[in-house]
């Protein structure tokens, strides 16, 4: 006759490999660790194609994003791997840009003063966007997505990268000399997986954006030479393009 402790025992041990199950299927249920692409904006470029909104009618000279790359997102790859337990309801909102209407966020006072300075689209709600159709298949809370994310945009920010930007406002980069400042500041190859984006404005063709390749886990400090090197190279994207001042020119 089967003891009760042994039953016991079994049905531990089903609902202990049931949950570990449960967790390398569930993308929401544990964090992310598999490749992904780090959007990072030129914002006052992006400005001059979205003037009326808010975060745009604010900026000024002075203000962090007009001398610094601002975070649009972290995608984990593919991109097809979106909404991850997220109901049809906030998907709804969520695709037809109502970001205001979606649920708010719990992050910490000291996280969201960041994330205002780096990500000035949280004035047009975009960090809820980017946490309903990405982090949500990042992270199981949007602490810990925008705390990597930040952590990385610190890292790009206080390298060569934006030294480079910040020293050719008015002027045209190639994406060339934007690959080879990601080579100095990182290490050799990393530039290899940054492509480059561009939108007219009128005669002018304007740097609006940089991706870059990511694979493995993001730390406080992370190790961007390593987590670049782990993902495949791309396409360099737009040859070259201004990297326009603030206001509206």
């Amino acid at each position: 006759m089967i003891s009760r402790q042994l039953i016991i025992l079994v049905a531990s041990s089903a609902l202990v490999a049931c949950q570990n199950n449960e967790e390398k299927t569930n993308p929401n249920s544990a964090k992310h660790d598999g490749a992904m692409v780090l959007a990072l904006s030129w914002q006052p470029a992006f400005c001059e194609t979205r003037p009326r909104l808010r975060e745009c009618k604010s900026q000024s000279a002075g203000r962090y994003d007009v001398t610094h790359l601002s975070l649009h997102g972290l995608w984990p790859q593919p991109r097809r791997n979106a909404y991850c337990g997220i109901d049809e309801a906030e998907k709804k909102k969520d695709k037809k840009r109502r970001w205001k209407r979606l649920a708010g966020l719990e992050l910490s006072t000291t996280l969201q003063q960041r994330l205002q300075r780096i990500m000035p689209g949280t004035s047009s709600f975009l960090h809820r966007h980017e946490w309903v159709k990405h982090g949500s298949c990042y992270a199981r809370k949007p602490e810990t997505y925008f705390a990597d994310s930040l952590a990385l945009m610190d890292a790009i920010n206080g390298s060569k990268v934006q030294q480079l930007f910040s020293s050719s406002i008015g002027r045209r980069l190639s994406n060339q000399e934007i690959r080879r400042s990601f080579d100095e500041a990182f290490g050799q190859g990393v530039g290899s997986r940054v492509r480059v984006a561009c939108k007219r404005d009128g005669e002018r063709t304007l740097i609006t954006e940089i991706t870059l390749g990511l694979t493995g886990t993001i730390t406080s400090i992370p190790d961007i030479r390593s987590l670049a090197l782990a993902s495949p190279t791309t396409k360099p994207g737009c040859p070259a393009g201004l990297v326009d001042p603030v206001g509206l020119q």
